[in-house]
């Protein structure tokens, strides 16, 4: 049977992806977040003027109304903080709290070292070509 290489890269990402579920149940459980946190957490880090919630779950690709819940969660775990936009008071500006931010600092280079392991196999430049 001839080889489908659409069929042949979607089985592959599948693939991947699922090492990288398990992978990231074994290395975020004992920091106490999930992936979504952790997410939460990657994209918040670099944004140090924050993002608004509706920001956030464009980037992340998530539902508004899942955000907030999420939200609400990282904020009673001292993560993040919501305040008030500057200028739009419908808005609400998600920031990392220094444990957040510690939390993402500690995390972040055990996750790069998952995804490292994950993807060992595959060749740089067909990578960055899919």
């Amino acid at each position: 049977m001839k080889s489908e290489p659409g069929y042949d890269l979607v089985i592959q990402v599948l693939s991947a992806a699922n090492v990288m579920v398990k992978e990231s149940h074994r290395l975020f459980r004992p920091h106490g977040i999930s992936e979504a946190q952790f997410n939460v957490l990657n994209v918040l880090g670099p944004a140090a003027a924050g993002l608004s919630q509706r920001e956030l779950s464009e980037v992340l690709v998530v539902d508004r109304s899942n955000i907030t819940g999420l939200l609400d969660r990282m904020e009673q775990g001292g993560w993040v903080r919501r305040t008030d936009h500057p200028s739009d008071r419908r808005v609400y500006v998600v920031t990392l709290t220094e444990a957040g931010r510690r939390l993402w600092q500690q995390v972040r280079p055990e996750s790069v070292k998952a995804v490292r392991r994950v993807t060992a196999a595959l060749p740089g430049p067909e990578m960055k070509r899919a």
